[in-house]
């Protein structure tokens, strides 16, 4: 296991010791082009350099917006290496997601794809900041986003204003040296900050969750030993990069273990299963809505996917492939981005018993607590409580909130997660305590909903509710009381929030009540879990059907 305190742990150092160690193995597949570990390595290092000749400087914040594919990892290596901050954005972020990332976040440059499907990113940041497209760049002064200077647009032809398109990147590296560059990279400490990554919370914005450079190191050679990945593992992952799963769990411990990552811009079922067949996968990780899209695509069962070893029995593709016993899973596993994915796991081949049992134990230098969700009083073992974490791998804190806010005083994160710790240690997740919405392996805010609607003209009431389902753990449904004489329009609804918010947050469901449907406080606040439960019902009496599961079938 690694050395906590080793040097080695920034991502400038550990991009160099996965280089020198598998040379021109393949480390990349994308559209049919190959990138081995070097080529990696002196794409990121000329990157690097033209961040530097632009003006990037230790601690500045560069945010990256694009798909996945080769650039996004080069680009994120290029700024860990001059120990600037990286800042992933959301590409499923609307408008003002995208801005509160940008100026909340403080990004000084912008990394971005011109388009990504039917997304145009360029235009459409030119268009809601005119100021962008008439400023020189580097010298961008827009009051909406303060601290942005400029842009560099992969897939833009010719310059825009402050967006100088991506060949540009060498010109202003042309007359930083390579040595200036080492220099750089050794200034940089496993102690300095490497990133801001956003994610729902209970609030109405995204939190910005900071991280240091050891820590998405330690998580990549973490996962590559727990998921017992071996030099040449030829792994295919459609969690997006800009959240700690596709960093840590894809990326890192791909190269961590001298594999060679399969990388699919944006996730299209009967693409992934050409991809995965061609390029003879041997480990599949997905969300599981997406497993369940792969199974049931026409042409799954025609595909030869007999080189997947590695991925979770319960899936459809498991099947696919020929595999006949449950030997590997992640599910023994616990973590949130605050501790950059897992806090707690078991190895991906425990004995199966355990994997459905438990969630694993602590690992390496972090610490799990059970505590009282009201007292914050440590609990026994055996005692349900609410999880609390601390170690190497939790957060330094959420960007410009003060760390008493964040922290108790001996340093533990509560988690608003709920669970039991036994007597071995095993940690027993159950649950959300709060009101957060986990769907499809993201989170929902409901407050970030209910502002959304806010002032809405024919609704009285609107709370979203998270309510169980198959594949993707909850889906978000949205239980509305019109104001006297206005109706539920629940097509009108979905397409208001889709103007304003990220796709994956829009209800999947409008639900209309009548205000004496609803159970009350002693405050008159609604009741979550009964308003829970009857959304549940209003479903199954539907027998309503989303992503392939219908309510109230048995």
């Amino acid at each position: 296991m690694e050395d906590l305190g080793s040097r080695r742990l920034t991502l400038g150092r550990f991009l160099a010791d996965v280089a020198a160690r598998h040379g021109e193995r393949p480390a990349l597949r994308f559209e049919g082009r190959t990138w081995s570990y070097r080529d990696l390595e002196r794409e990121s290092r000329a990157l690097a350099r033209g961040l530097v000749g632009a003006g990037v400087v230790k601690g500045a914040r560069v945010a990256l917006w694009m798909g996945n594919r080769p650039e996004w990892i080069a680009s994120a290596f290029a700024v860990g290496m001059l120990g600037a901050v990286l800042v992933p954005v959301n590409t499923f972020a609307g408008r003002e997601e995208r801005d509160h990332v940008l100026r909340h976040g403080d990004a000084a440059w912008l990394l971005l794809q011109a388009e990504l499907l039917r997304h145009r990113f360029a235009d459409e940041l030119a268009a809601d900041h005119p100021g962008i497209a008439s400023a020189q760049p580097g010298a961008l002064r827009c009051p909406a986003l303060p601290q942005l200077r400029g842009a560099f647009a992969l897939g833009a032809d010719a310059a825009r204003g402050a967006i100088e398109p991506w060949a540009a990147m060498p010109r202003h590296g042309a007359g930083v040296a390579e040595e200036l560059l080492d220099a750089l990279v050794a200034e940089v400490e496993p102690s300095d900050d490497a990133m801001v990554v956003y994610t729902s919370g209970t609030t109405a914005h995204a939190k910005g969750v900071v991280h240091l450079q050891r820590t998405p190191v330690l998580q990549a050679l973490r996962f590559a030993e727990l998921l017992r990945y071996a030099p040449g593992e030829r792994v295919f992952t459609t969690y997006p990069f800009f959240w700690t799963a596709g960093i840590a769990m894809a990326i890192g411990a791909t190269l961590a273990a001298g594999g060679c990552l399969l990388l699919q811009e944006s996730f299209e079922a009967g693409a992934a299963l050409e991809l995965i067949e061609r390029e003879r996968a041997t480990c599949v990780h997905a969300w599981p809505h997406q497993h369940q899209a792969l199974g049931e695509h026409p042409g799954a069962a025609s595909r030869d996917l007999s080189s997947v070893r590695k991925v979770d029995f319960a899936t459809p593709l498991a099947r696919l492939a020929g595999l006949e016993a449950d030997v590997y899973g992640t599910g023994g596993s616990y973590g949130l981005s605050e501790t950059f994915t897992i806090a707690s796991m078991l190895p991906a081949d425990a004995p199966l018993a355990l994997r459905r049992e438990t969630h694993g134990r602590a690992l390496p230098g972090m610490e799990l607590r059970i505590v009282d969700p009201e007292s914050g009083a440590a609990l026994p073992a055996g005692q349900a409580g609410e999880i609390a974490v601390r170690g190497a791998t939790a957060m330094r804190g959420y960007h410009k909130v003060a760390r008493e806010r964040v922290f108790d005083p001996d340093g533990w994160l509560r988690t608003h997660d709920g669970g039991s710790l036994d007597a071995e240690g095993f940690l027993h997740w159950t649950g959300r305590l709060s009101n957060l919405i986990k769907t499809g392996g993201a989170n929902v805010s409901p407050v970030e909903l209910e502002r959304a609607l806010a002032g809405h003209p024919d609704l009285e009431v609107a709370i979203p509710v998270g309510v169980p389902h198959p594949t993707l753990g909850e889906i978000v449904v949205l239980c509305a009381v019109p104001l006297e004489g206005r109706r539920v329009d629940e097509a009108g609804l979905r397409s208001f929030l889709r103007e304003r918010l990220a796709a994956y947050k829009v209800p999947r469901r409008v639900l209309a009540f009548a205000a004496a449907e609803l159970a009350f406080t002693g405050n008159r606040k609604v009741q979550l879990e009964p308003l829970r439960r009857l959304a549940q019902e209003r479903l199954a009496a539907e027998r309503a059907e989303v992503e392939g599961f219908r309510y109230g079938a048995g």
